[in-house]
């Protein structure tokens, strides 16, 4: 149980991070730290869950996962989807089409967003441990 406690307590991290680096106008670290966030989140409720190996950075597909055990996680699929898109580009430079480099490409709009995704699937992962 301690193994999962990890897994939570970097995921609150990460959401701060990203919240931190919204204030300081990297929106790329934002968008990326609110991925590893979500990643993190789900990661926590499926080794809470028993599971013991979990191969993936895929949000989409550790919601998939945890829909096995708990329905709910229908509601944040999209969302899941979404932060997917933020793990390669926004970390590196060839990760883009274009001229642009990430610190350059993304914008508050996303960072919020990533964020706002991150936490409803936190929030997502809180009820359904409740429960």
């Amino acid at each position: 149980m301690r193994e999962t406690k990890k897994w939570r307590t970097q995921a609150e991290e990460d959401l701060k991070a990203a919240k931190d680096s919204l204030k300081s106008r990297h929106y790329n670290w934002a968008c990326f730290q609110a991925q590893q966030s979500a990643e993190k989140t789900l990661k926590f409720f499926l080794y809470s869950h028993g599971y013991t190996s979990i191969i993936t950075h895929s949000i989409k597909e550790l919601v998939r996962e945890c829909k096995k055990i708990e329905k709910g996680f229908s509601e944040v699929e999209s969302y899941a989807r979404h932060l997917d898109m933020f793990y390669i580009p926004t970390r590196y430079p060839d990760g883009l089409a274009g001229e642009l480099a990430p610190a350059e490409f993304y914008e508050m709009e996303d960072a919020e967003q990533c964020i706002s995704y991150a936490e409803l699937i936190s929030e997502s992962v809180k009820r359904s441990s409740k429960r």
